[in-house]
């Protein structure tokens, strides 16, 4: 079987994947239990064996229901119970970016067991949601790579629609969100430059600092954080204009093609996921911190008063919120804009708009 006709006929395979994913995974978890492995969920928080052993069985029942699938059933309990499994597994990737900002300043790995349960946590994710789309259009009736009803199989050619851009209320939506990074990159940026900040100086936060590409960064000025915040800014762009479809013309060699569409979709999901619960949690956090309600943060350099250290908390939960809430709304704009249908469909109703 070609690539083509394999990557096209993904419905059918994918629940077999998901299945076998479904296993590993389990015997990973079991194997980290008996052994007495130490996995992090987060720098300072492990997971409890208790709660290893609990993934463990849901990925048993996950990998079933999916096998289950393949089968004309017809039951939505079964749809049902495969996506409320979906934040389960998608609650074990949410540091996702931050081991991706870790990796690529090079500061080295915290804990390699967290990195590898963040990857198939990942992974599961995936595979389940692709498993749900594709089983819910079929209980609908309609062609489950596409979604849409017409005559004949689902693995022939695809359509794809024009480049075109994201709506007003998309944008504007956007632009607001994008607007919670300033606070934030603004502090990092003064900090980098030799200013003082928050109670923080420079020296302190150049000590406090990370090492390899990180420290070179900041010698120039730039904090590696904001860099990746900037790429983030750059994808969001990318998603909402028509140069995010089409290669434009400062593009060598690709100018002028069309931009696969899982190339912007995937970094933003997966960012999404992460970026946008870390930073709702941080928001919840730091007035109930500043209001007395929870215990007040322990002071560590470079920080020097707990006030800095909260409003710092304030200001990373509207950078990373709005930053992961912004890939949510653009990305669901693309993946409507750029969704393409069976060349069938189009036979049977006519050209896309």
């Amino acid at each position: 079987m070609s690539r083509a006709v394999w990557t096209r006929r993904w419905p059918e395979w994918v629940p077999f994947a998901a299945g076998g994913w479904g296993a590993l995974y389990a015997a990973v978890q079991v194997a980290w239990v008996v052994a007495g492995v130490d996995v992090r969920w987060a720098p300072h928080v492990s997971y409890p064996p208790a709660v290893q052993l609990l993934l463990a069985a849901l990925a048993v029942l996950v990998a079933l229901g999916c096998l289950a699938t393949t089968r004309e059933l017809g039951r939505r309990v079964l749809l049902v119970s495969l996506g409320a499994a979906i934040p389960v597994f998608a609650a074990g990737m949410a540091s996702l970016p931050a081991h991706v900002v870790t990796l690529a300043s090079f500061a080295g790995v915290e804990s390699a067991t967290g990195l590898a349960q963040v990857l198939m946590s990942t992974v599961s994710t995936v595979l389940l949601v692709l498993v749900v789309i594709s089983y819910r259009r079929r209980l609908r009736g309609r062609c489950p790579r596409c979604g849409h009803t017409h005559p004949g199989t689902g693995d022939g050619p695809l359509a794809h629609p024009r480049a075109g851009i994201a709506s007003k209320r998309t944008r504007l939506a956007v632009y607001v969100l994008m607007c919670g990074l300033l606070p934030w990159a603004g502090v990092k940026t003064i900090w980098t430059l030799g200013g003082d900040a928050l109670g923080v100086s420079a020296q302190g936060w150049r000590e406090a600092g990370g090492s390899g590409a990180g420290e070179v960064l900041a010698a120039v000025g730039i904090d590696v954080t904001v860099l990746a915040a900037m790429a983030g800014v750059f994808l969001l762009l990318g998603l909402m204009y028509p140069w995010g479809q089409v290669f434009p013309r400062w593009t060598p060699i690709l100018a002028g093609r069309r931009v696969p569409r899982l190339l912007p979709l995937l970094p933003a999901w997966l960012a999404a996921v992460g970026l946008s619960v870390y930073g709702v949690f941080l928001l919840i956090y730091a007035p109930l911190t500043a209001a007395g309600v929870l215990p007040s943060p322990v002071i560590t350099p470079p920080f020097t008063t707990s006030a800095g250290i909260i409003w710092m908390i304030a200001f990373g939960g509207l950078a990373f919120g709005g930053l992961g809430l912004g890939l949510v709304a653009a990305a669901k704009s693309y993946a409507k804009r750029t969704r393409p249908v069976c060349a069938a469909y189009l036979s049977e109703h006519g050209a896309a708009e």
